[in-house]
Formats: C-alpha cells, sequence, structure tokens
C-alpha cells in the first residue's frame, strides 16, 4: 500500500506529521509494503509550513494515478484578518495551483481513497469537489463546508465511502488510525494505538443503519421579521438595478443586483458574468435588507448578504463560514 501526504505552502505540521508517523508505525506492523511519502502538487521542494515558517521537503510530485491513499492536510495561520497569512487565504491560494487538478483527478480513480485532516477538506470543498458529499472541518469552518453545498457533518471523523474527512488538528491522529483500521485491520490499529498510547475517540460517521428519529425542541421557537411593520417607502428605498463590488481576500466579485416589489414581497436577481441567480429569501430588517445567494466565482460559494442604502448608494457585507466578511459597495443605475 501507498500512501501519498500532500505538503503546500501554509500547510498545518500537525495535521500532516500526526498521520504520517501512525502511518509509518503501521507499516512496522504490516507484512507487505507500506510506504509513506510526502509529496506536493509541484514536485520535489522545500515546503514551507504555517507555523513559524519550518521547513518540510517534500520528496517528489502527487501521483494520481497509484493505487492507495491522498492524505490533504489543512492549513495554519491567523483566523481574525484578510492577510496572507491568514487560514482561509492560505487554503484557497493551496486550491488555485495544480493541486486542484490534481485532486480532480484523484477523486475519479476508484483505486485511491482521498482523506482530509482539519481544513483539508475546505480544500476540496473550494474545488468544487465536495457538492453533495458528507464532511466534516474544523468547527470553525463548518459555516463554509455549508456554504459549498457540501453536507457537513458533526463527527469526529466522517466515512463517505472514497472520501474520509477529520475534524480538528488533533483529529489527524483519528484519521489515520481509523484508516489504519479500515485499510489494514483492528489488529494492526491496535497495535500502533499500543504503540503511541492514545485511543482514537468519537464515532465514526458512515451514512447507514437506522437513521435516528427526531426529537423536538419545545424551546426552540423561529422568529421572523413582520414585513407589515416595515414601511413601505423602506422598501421603495431599495428597488432598483445596483451595480455593486464584493471585495473578498481573494479578489472582487462585481454583481449586478436588481430588486423590485411583487405580490407583497421583495423579490430580486443578481447577475455575475453570464449567470444569473435568484435572491434566497430577501427580507427586510429595520433598515436593512437581508438575503443568501449563490455565486460561482471565484468559487462557488453560498453567501449571506446583509446591506441599506443611502440614496443611491448601496453599503453592506458578505459572508460565507469562515471566511473574512467581505465589503460590499454599489450604485443606482439606470
Amino acid at each position: 500500500m501507498h500512501i501519498q501526504i500532500v505538503l503546500f505552502d501554509g500547510f498545518d505540521l500537525l495535521d500532516a506529521i500526526a498521520p504520517y508517523e501512525v502511518f509509518t508505525a503501521a507499516g512496522m506492523y504490516f507484512k507487505d509494503d507500506l510506504t509513506v511519502t510526502l509529496v506536493s502538487a509541484e514536485g520535489e521542494r522545500m515546503v514551507t509550513s504555517g507555523v513559524n515558517g519550518l521547513q518540510i521537503e517534500a520528496r517528489g510530485k502527487l501521483d494520481v494515478t497509484r493505487k492507495g491513499i491522498i492524505l490533504i492536510p489543512g492549513s495554519s495561520g491567523s483566523v481574525h484578518d484578510t492577510g496572507a497569512e491568514s487560514i482561509p487565504v492560505r487554503l484557497q491560494q493551496a486550491s488555485e495551483t495544480n493541486l486542484r487538478q490534481l485532486l480532480k483527478q484523484a477523486i475519479g480513480n476508484p483505486d485511491i481513497l482521498l482523506s482530509t485532516v482539519c481544513g483539508g477538506s475546505l480544500i476540496l470543498a473550494m474545488s468544487g469537489l465536495l457538492e453533495g458529499r458528507h464532511a466534516v472541518t474544523h468547527h470553525m469552518g463548518m459555516g463554509l463546508l455549508s456554504a459549498t453545498n457540501a453536507i457537513p457533518v458533526h463527527a469526529r471523523i466522517v466515512d463517505d465511502g472514497d472520501i474520509v474527512t477529520g475534524g480538528g488538528v488533533t483529529s489527524g491522529l483519528d484519521v489515520a488510525l481509523y484508516l489504519v483500521e479500515r485499510e489494514l485491520g483492528p489488529l494492526i490499529a491496535h497495535a500502533v494505538e499500543q504503540l503511541f498510547e492514545y485511543e482514537r475517540r468519537g464515532t465514526v460517521w458512515r451514512n447507514e443503519g437506522n437513521v435516528p428519529k427526531e426529537i423536538r425542541q419545545e424551546n426552540d421557537i423561529g422568529v421572523k421579521c413582520d414585513e407589515s411593520v416595515i414601511p413601505t417607502d423602506s422598501r421603495d428605498d431599495f428597488q432598483g438595478n445596483w451595480d455593486t463590488t464584493i471585495s473578498t481576500p481573494i479578489g472582487k466579485i462585481p454583481i449586478l443586483l436588481h430588486v423590485t416589489y411583487q405580490n407583497g414581497k421583495l423579490v430580486g436577481t443578481a447577475k455575475q458574468g453570464d449567470g444569473i441567480v435568484t435572491m434566497d429569501d430577501p427580507v427586510l430588517e429595520s433598515n436593512q435588507l437581508k438575503w443568501s445567494m449563490k455565486v460561482s466565482k471565484p468559487m462557488r460559494l453560498n453567501l449571506n448578504f446583509s446591506v441599506y442604502v443611502d440614496g443611491n448608494k448601496m453599503i453592506g457585507e458578505a459572508k460565507a463560514g469562515m471566511l473574512p466578511t467581505s465589503k460590499l459597495v454599489g450604485h443606482r443605475v439606470g
């Protein structure tokens, strides 16, 4: 069996090295050959981690034709700003390298089991490879998983067949031990656990077995805005065509909005390039218009918008999961 652990600039050390040690230890107990290689999308090179700039050598290029396991770690950095060292930016940059195309090829190869630790699943999600798939990531990134049309599952490990994803940083140990058990058997996994004096924790989620019945939460009462109390002129403020720009950490998104009042409700569309999408659930709250919407560039995302108008100017923000809030500005046209 061959295992490739993918390194990219800004990767998290523990996400990569903990599984590397588990797999290497498993090779000591496995009667057949088991190799573990640190690779990159570019090939042999020194790769700078996100932890104090520590460099690790990638010994070769990711081979998506070779049978075995490919593991993608997450990133390390800031989660509170939009700079070059922030985790969302580093993950997006990794997804925009040749790694994106390689992963697309890997996910279509039945001989490859794709696995991730922490933010590694967000690299797949940002590349459009987790749409409709069950997955988990660090708890701070679960909203972004949902925004990319993945199905977030709050579990330590999620096994979705040919994709196995893990949660926060230390789940790298759990993911690797589970993969050893799944592919090599529980006896070898147990031997590694004893060697490391570490026991895997949490139930591995799989989409099988009896479905739990829903338990009604009596105190969970949704409160919706009553449109009847919104002055008519507030609705009028938002009607029209708006030429807007969303400034994100990974580029600017121009969107032409059209908002109108039909059948007692505000409705709207958004044009991005040649594509036109409908605003989902637009609602007025005080002097703000809020809605959600799918965009396709610079990646597929479900964005949540909140804007207000000042005369012929529109100002607000767009948010998707753990990605930093993006500023929206625009003006009325036509």
